[in-house]
This record gives structure tokens, C-alpha cells and sequence, in this order.
């Protein structure tokens, strides 16, 4: 009788087992990757949506046209949104200033594509201290302090906005704008320049690209400006894309960024008036060490705040970490004067 229960358990197993085992024989591939649909293309505009959107409707369009996926553009309101956006994978790529792309690189999983070169063939730009004309205010004026004048500086994440002018003016002059001016007002390039031009704010940030906009863009307001201070060379914006975007559509699109507005003929000359528009000369091919003097400034920020603080570790750790950020970039220099 066991032997009897034991043959049917056998012949059961066996029934069940055979079409196991030929449906393994089919050997199935495993189902390719979804392929993507979408590319959601994050900018922080340089004025306003409704103006920017023209200058930059035409590359995108291309882009998509190019590497054969839909290229969607999102525009933010600050930087902080646009480094969040990325990070979240909201969005795919974008548009960053320096010092959003350096945070970018290292909170939101993104690489650099390419940076930008600017319309005079340059790979620089600068920030710059603005007045409007007439005024009287002078640079000395200005870093005279005593809370006599209303200051506008850009958004925190702004490099030429914020970074640079704290780096390169006030704190090596020991200077809290917060103590040193009336009122300061956190705002875009575009708000501050209208709001120096029209006497709200005496003083501003902005930058050299920003300066164009705003003479070329109605109603003219950087006509009414002047500049009362610049920087030494910033590294310009670029191009940062998700790393987890699939390589072979992310090289697609580097070369679509690399080689745009390069050549001859009417598609040639057709995106050269694109990259005019945008106030851009084209773009180069870079990975994210082009951002080191943004770390030298943040770097060099640091050391002015610890030393205000009194703290002697807080010091020597920011002067260490400084001189060995400095030392790389010296090095990078003097291989590439450029740089």
C-alpha cells in the first residue's frame, strides 16, 4: 500500500514537473528596459518665462528633434527649486549657474554635460555691483557702510548674485551687508536691476550677462545703470543631466549641445541666432573640476566667516580646507591658463 501511494506521488510530481520543465526550455529573455519618453529640460530664466520662453523654445525643440525623445521645458522661480526638481527626478536636465550646478553634482545625482561659452567666445562671466546713473553712489561709498544705502543681492544659490560678491568684495573687507547696509533685499538679476533703475534699491548685484538683458529687453533698464564694481572671471553656467539617464541618449545629447551653432550654412547660422538670443556663444565640453573656483570661493567664504567667529579649530579647519582646495586650483591653472 506504500509502495502503491509512493509510485502515484512520484507520477504526480513528475505530471507537474514536465511542463515546468518545457516552459524552461523556452529559455524567455527577460523584457528590455521601458525606453524614455521624456525628458523634462529644468531652466531658472535669466528674466522672465514669458520672455525667455522664445530664446528658448527653438533649441529645445531641435534637441527633441535630434536625439528622438520628447524634450519638455519647466521653468522655476529660484534655484533652490530647480537643485530639489533634479534631485527628485522631476527633473532630467537643465540649465544651471555654477553654484547650483556644483550643488547639483553633489546632492541631486547629476553630472555635468557641457558649460556654457559666453557670446564673446569667452568661457567667463562676471558679477557686478550696479547703481543707477546719476546717482552719485560710488564704490567707496558703498564699502564706506553705515547703513546709509538700500542693498539688493541675489538668490542664496545665485553665484554671481550672492557667492561672488561675498567672496571677491565683503568678506575679505570684513563686511556683513546685513550691518553694512539700510535695508538688504533677496531678489532675481532682473527684479534688482528694475529696482535700481526706478530708485527702489541704490545699490545691486547682477552679472555681465544679465547687464545685456537688461539694456536689450524692453522697457531698457540697464540704459539707466552703471557699474560700479566686477569680479574677477566667473566659471559660466552649463548643462547638467541626471546620471542615471541612459548613457546612449545622454551622449546623444551631449554631442546635440557640443557641436550646436558650429559649422557652416543656413541650420548653422539658423542656431547662431538662437545662441545670440540666449546671450551665448556656443558650448564646451567640461566635467564638474571646471566648477573649482566656485569651491575656492565657498571655500574662502568659510574662512572669513570662522574667523569673524573667533573659533581657532573652526579657523584652522576652514584655512585647511581652503589652501588645499587653492593648491588644486593653482595647479589646474597652471596647466590651463584658461581655466
Amino acid at each position: 500500500m506504500i509502495r502503491r501511494n509512493t509510485m502515484r506521488a512520484l507520477g504526480l510530481m513528475a505530471a507537474l514537473t514536465l511542463p515546468l520543465a518545457l516552459l524552461a526550455g523556452c529559455n524567455p529573455k527577460p523584457a528590455p528596459a521601458a525606453q524614455t519618453q521624456e525628458i523634462v529640460f529644468g531652466i531658472l530664466p535669466a528674466e522672465n518665462q514669458a520672455s525667455m520662453g522664445p530664446l528658448w523654445s527653438p533649441l529645445l525643440d531641435e534637441l527633441s528633434k535630434q536625439v528622438g525623445v520628447k524634450v519638455t521645458a519647466r521653468y522655476v522661480t529660484n534655484y533652490a527649486g530647480l537643485i530639489e526638481a533634479m534631485r527628485f527626478k522631476q527633473v532630467q536636465m537643465g540649465w544651471f549657474s555654477a553654484l547650483p550646478a556644483l550643488d547639483a553634482v553633489t546632492r541631486s545625482d547629476g553630472e555635468v554635460l557641457g558649460r556654457v561659452i559666453d557670446a564673446g567666445g569667452e568661457e567667463t562671466y562676471a558679477s557686478i555691483l550696479i547703481a543707477k546713473k546719476g546717482s552719485g553712489i560710488t564704490l567707496d561709498k558703498v564699502l564706506a557702510c553705515g547703513q546709509k544705502y538700500s542693498f539688493g543681492i541675489g538668490d542664496p544659490q545665485s553665484t554671481s548674485g550672492t557667492l561672488a560678491p561675498m567672496a571677491y568684495l565683503f568678506t575679505p573687507r570684513n563686511i556683513d551687508p546685513t550691518r553694512c547696509f539700510k535695508t538688504v533685499r533677496s531678489s532675481s538679476h532682473q527684479a534688482n536691476s528694475a529696482a535700481v533703475a526706478n530708485g527702489v534699491l541704490d545699490v545691486a548685484t547682477n552679472n555681465t550677462v544679465g547687464l545685456v538683458f537688461a539694456k536689450r529687453e524692453p522697457p531698457h533698464v540697464g540704459d539707466k545703470l552703471e557699474v560700479l564694481w566686477t569680479s574677477p572671471p566667473l566659471p559660466e553656467s552649463s548643462i547638467i543631466v541626471r546620471k542615471d539617464v541612459d548613457p546612449a541618449l545622454k551622449e546623444k545629447m551631449r554631442q546635440f549641445f557640443l557641436t550646436y551653432g558650429t559649422g557652416t550654412g543656413p541650420i548653422a547660422d539658423a542656431q547662431r541666432k538662437v545662441l545670440k538670443g540666449l546671450a551665448y556663444g556656443g558650448f564646451k565640453a567640461a566635467d564638474d573640476t571646471y566648477l573649482d573656483p566656485v569651491r575656492e570661493m565657498q571655500a574662502a567664504v568659510e574662512v572669513s566667516e570662522a574667523r569673524r567667529s573667533g573659533d581657532k579649530a573652526r579657523m584652522a579647519k576652514a584655512q585647511a580646507a581652503f589652501d588645499k582646495i587653492h593648491a588644486t586650483a593653482e595647479q589646474k591653472r597652471a596647466k590651463e591658463p584658461n581655466i
